[in-house]
């Protein structure tokens, strides 16, 4: 059998260094070269092709195909070049994969979870999501981690962590970075998976005595103008939430609740809108409830405080020697 001359360098022989392994190495790096190529013409073919259709949903799956494609050929091909003997592939592998798992415990992780977001279904590009402690809506997904649009946080999330400065579900204009691996650490909420809609609340303090009858009238007028009801979501719909989720017609319409406490009786709206348009919708509802109160000569209630004055402060002192008076 032949054997190829090991390489010298100043009389040196380097390890590894062969004529064969040379060839392989050149190889190696034309097969990376083109496998890069074909992944470039690929998505401009997909480009292309996406232009004629809407949705991210199908221009996400589009993108992780060719990944996955392209990653899998490469590692078959390298494999292909450089190990003709199975035996000793499953022995470099071994040795390999070892180490590897050593030291990179968090990259393989989050490649992992890649493909647990994939499999489970549990998020895709332009979902409404909690990662990480981020909230916001998904614009890219890599083997390593998730891009995410920011949106800040609801007056009840406001002590939640990281806090932020827009007080409500709209975007910061932070594009946030979360690796793959917090799908093991934590939950991760969805707002939109199968459920594109979200259940929100008003509250409106009323002073007892007052027509509170009425306030929950304009309450209900409101909420049914501008909120979901099951009439508009359709029967279809309505029967799949029913079938799917186990919500009962009567959930999806707005309803009015009761509660007593010391100072007021606190009313409070419960509707269902879409995931994306909550501060539009509770905009126009508390325009209109404020509008209706006026007319109706309804007070809110509110916490009254006294503020007491703290008397002038008198300071005197001794008097200079030869004085008949105090210094004030």
């Amino acid at each position: 059998m032949h054997h190829d001359q090991p390489f010298q360098l100043f009389g040196v022989t380097l390890i590894g260094a062969t004529a064969e392994n040379g060839r392989k190495l050149l190889l190696t790096i034309v097969f990376v070269l083109v496998a890069w190529i074909i992944s470039k013409l690929l998505r401009l073919i997909l480009a292309q092709f996406i232009r004629t259709r809407t949705g991210t949903r199908f221009r996400f799956w589009a993108k992780q195909g060719v990944s996955l494609i392209i990653a899998a050929a490469v590692l078959i091909g390298i494999a292909s070049i450089w190990f003709d003997n199975p035996t000793r592939l499953a022995s470099v592998v071994g040795i390999i994969g070892a180490g590897i798992a050593f030291a990179m415990q968090r990259v393989i992780t989050a490649i992992a979870g890649y493909f647990v977001i994939l499999r489970g279904k549990t998020f895709n590009v332009g979902d409404r999501i909690v990662m990480g402690g981020v909230r916001g809506d998904v614009i890219d997904l890599s083997f390593m981690q998730t891009s995410i649009m920011e949106m800040g946080q609801s007056a009840k999330e406001q002590g939640d962590a990281p806090s932020m400065w827009v007080r409500s579900r709209q975007f910061t204009g932070r594009i946030v970075t979360v690796t793959n691996d917090k799908v093991f650490d934590e939950a991760v909420y969805n707002y939109t998976r199968e459920f594109p809609y979200i259940w929100d609340e008003l509250n409106l303090p009323i002073k007892y005595g007052d027509q509170c009858g009425r306030a929950e009238e304009i309450l209900l007028k409101s909420a049914r103008k501008h909120a979901l009801s099951g009439r508009q979501l359709g029967d279809e719909e309505v029967g799949r939430l029913r079938e799917r989720f186990g919500i009962q017609p009567g959930e999806i319409d707005p309803r009015v609740y009761w509660r007593v406490t010391d100072n007021w009786l606190e009313l409070t709206v419960r509707f269902l809108a879409p995931d994306h348009a909550i501060r539009p919708i509770k905009d126009a509802m508390s325009r209109e409830i404020l509008a209706d109160l006026t007319k109706a000569g309804i007070g809110i209630a509110s916490g009254t405080y006294e503020i007491v004055g703290v008397p002038p402060l008198r300071v005197e002192t001794a008097a200079p020697e030869g004085a008949d008076t105090p210094l004030t």
